[in-house]
């Protein structure tokens, strides 16, 4: 009793400074009214005053430094004290702080005597182009703002008509007193009660802390995965090596005896270092009677040796996973479409990973053959960024592998509306790149190099092209490598005669991007279209060859080379061969049959179960586990391999992953 006696006083103040706040006005005025009859002090709680003088100074200060005009003085304010999660989110905080960059705009057109300074009013029409370039973009679609998106580019505001507006009398006094009540009620908003914040340290806060811990949780599990599964390659890996290392040395021992080490015997130790993919075309390809051939193909093998203990994973029900993917809610197709990528890109190459991917395309996950108005595939032009952007993520991910590819190109209907998102999607940037890398990976099957060329979308990437700070590594490499692949047929030259200085210039300025994984790329697609009798000649009329010898005094041997042999094409004065370019047979296709799954497929992502919610494989397997939809495999035969000098500019159809991974092109 004693102690609620000595802390009665700061009691009574808690509970009454959260009335006051919650605007219990009869209830406050009982309360008080009460505790004077019975004697008990009310005291004003030391944080409340504290804070309330704080904001009332705060708010002085914008307030004066709207009245005077200090830009810099009241958007420091501003970003320092309005929380990022009202000026992004608040649709009436967004077009305040619009108008407020107005004002200060013009501010010295409406209140100088004479005429304004010509160095202050150009710095500050320059920050509020900088702000309607950055910030202010998210506007540009408003009716109500997009006129003021020419104010920077208008000569005399003050007579154009469009913004007669902005400098009536009443305008400033109008939007002050708009800001007046915006600071008035963010500031009393934030004066959080003391009885408040007991509560939220007390129970709110454990409850964020347990989503949070939830959240980590789930990744520490997932990356639990991810590294049990590095970890068994690595120890089958290990013990593989350990057997022929002792093998090795017991034939060295018997060399020391005199006893000769055979061809067959060399062979099939070598074979047992490489991928099971590789060794049936090692096994009769290779002479092993040569000196230094085992060597050479130890160096050379990068491929995985594959684990024969990575278990399948569970069967799936593909009729309730597409049926939720169309008609359920976006977060649960978010988290579905995401599940089904990891599917894909966490599992072991191989066996694993082929049943996998066997198991959609059997069930046709993606609704490729359907002719339903509504279907999984329609996800790409959902209103919710998260499932454009998951469902691009997929398709990707598809794309990433051959027989992936081969699904996907069974009509054109899938690439034409990746097309159409791809020219369409301008707001998220992870959406265009995943849309993008898949149309490249499809540019090397022939038939979708000739849909895409009579599409046009050779124009659209080198319009893209012309700015290439602007793009994400990404975006510049696939891009630039599905322009080569265009180029590199017959009907993508002949569409670059049509915009051939453009062309030309674009790639000669990428020859210097900071960015050189593009420079094969670039090398190829200009050794291609200068087969071209009329693009020789606009080139040679632009000064080319002196353009490339430019970059011969600051390449590496390899680019030198390259660039070497797109000199020899520039001044060369033949007729095009039709070598490796012949458009006659649309069935055969450029593609090497690898496989390559980017790690891009699952970076920066947007979603994060919250406490109770299930994603990734136990999603999966809790709410769609079916019965024996999964089924075995046969694989298709690849091409014979086209092998490249580095050298030479390429002149087969790439993917960059592929192309840096070190698979012949």
């Amino acid at each position: 009793m004693g102690d609620i006696l000595a802390h009665e006083s700061e009691l009574l103040g808690i509970v009454k400074e959260y009335l006051d706040f919650a605007e219990f006005e009869d209830t406050l005025k009982t309360f008080s009214k009460e505790c004077k009859i019975k004697g008990k002090p009310l005291c004003k709680t030391a944080g409340g005053s504290l804070r309330d003088s704080k904001s009332l100074i705060i708010q002085k200060d914008l307030i004066t430094a709207f009245d005077n005009g200090d830009q810099k003085l009241f958007f420091n304010l501003w970003e320092e004290h309005i929380p990022s999660s009202i000026r992004d989110g608040d649709s009436f905080a967004q077009k305040l702080e619009f108008y407020l960059h107005i004002h200060f705009a013009i501010y010295l057109l409406k209140h100088s005597l004479g005429r304004p300074d010509k160095e202050e009013l150009d710095e500050r029409i320059s920050y509020f182009k900088t702000y309607l370039e950055t910030k202010g973009a998210a506007l540009s679609q408003t009716t109500e703002f997009l006129p003021f998106y020419a104010l920077p580019f208008v000569p005399n505001p003050m007579v154009h008509p469009s913004f007669k507006e902005l400098f009536q009398d009443s305008w400033t006094p109008e939007l002050k007193l708009k800001l007046e009540k915006f600071l008035a009620l963010i500031f009393k908003a934030s004066n959080t009660p003391k009885l408040l914040t007991i509560y939220k340290e007390n129970g709110q806060s454990n409850k964020e802390m347990l989503q949070q811990l939830h959240q980590q949780l789930v990744e520490a599990e997932r990356r639990s995965m991810t590294y049990l599964k590095r970890y068994n390659k690595i120890q089958a890996d290990y013990h593989n090596l350990i057997g022929v290392t002792a093998e090795l040395v017991d034939s060295l021992e018997a060399t020391v005896s005199g006893k000769m080490i055979t061809p067959e015997y060399l062979q099939s130790v070598c074979v047992r270092l490489f991928s099971n993919q590789m060794r049936q075309s090692l096994a009769h390809s290779m002479d092993f009677t040569r000196p230094g051939t085992a060597s050479t193909m130890l160096r050379a093998s990068l491929a995985p040796i594959k684990s024969k203990d990575v278990p399948l994973l569970p069967s799936l029900d593909y009729e309730k996973l597409k049926k939720d993917l169309i008609w359920e809610s976006d977060r649960l197709k978010a988290f579905l479409l995401q599940a089904l990528r990891w599917r894909l890109t966490t599992s072991h190459p191989g066996e694993q990973r082929e049943t996998v991917l066997q198991a959609y395309i059997s069930n046709d996950l993606l609704d490729c053959h359907s002719h339903n108005q509504r279907s999984v595939l329609q996800l790409l032009y959902s209103k919710s960024e998260v499932v454009r952007q998951y469902m691009a993520r997929l398709i990707n991910a598809f794309a990433s592998l051959a027989e992936g590819r081969l699904y996907l190109a069974q009509n054109t209907k899938v690439l034409r509306m990746l097309e159409g998102r791809l020219k369409e999607e301008d707001k998220d940037i992870i959406t265009r790149e995943n849309v993008l890398g898949a149309l490249q990976k499809f540019s090397l099957r022939r038939p979708l190099q000739t849909a895409m060329i009579q599409d046009g979308l050779i124009f659209w990437l080198i319009d893209l092209l012309k700015d290439p700070d602007c793009l994400s590594d990404y975006t510049l490499e696939y891009s630039v490598a599905l322009l080569m692949n265009l180029c590199l047929r017959s009907a993508g030259k002949n569409m670059c005669v049509k915009v051939a200085g453009l062309v030309l210039k674009v790639l000669s300025d990428l020859l210097g991007h900071e960015n050189h994984e593009i420079q094969p790329y670039v090398n190829g697609a200009l050794y291609s279209i200068l087969s071209i009798p009329s693009i020789r000649e606009e080139a040679r009329a632009m000064g080319m060859e002196d353009i490339l010898r430019c970059f011969i005094k600051e390449g590496n041997a390899e680019m030198i080379r390259q660039i070497e042999f797109i000199i020899k094409q520039l001044n060369s004065e033949e007729l095009p061969d039709g070598v490796l370019e012949s458009d006659d047979d649309e069935d055969e296709d450029d593609e090497e049959d690898h496989d390559t799954m980017e790690a891009d497929l699952d970076k920066d992502e947007l979603i994060q179960p919250q406490l109770g919610e299930l994603s990734g494989e136990k999603l999966l397997t809790t709410e769609y586990l079916g019965i024996m939809t999964n089924t075995g495999k046969m694989r298709r035969k690849g091409l014979a391999s086209v092998q490249w000098s580095g050298d030479e500019p390429l002149r087969r159809p790439v993917t960059p992953s592929g192309h840096r991974n070190g698979y012949p092109v």
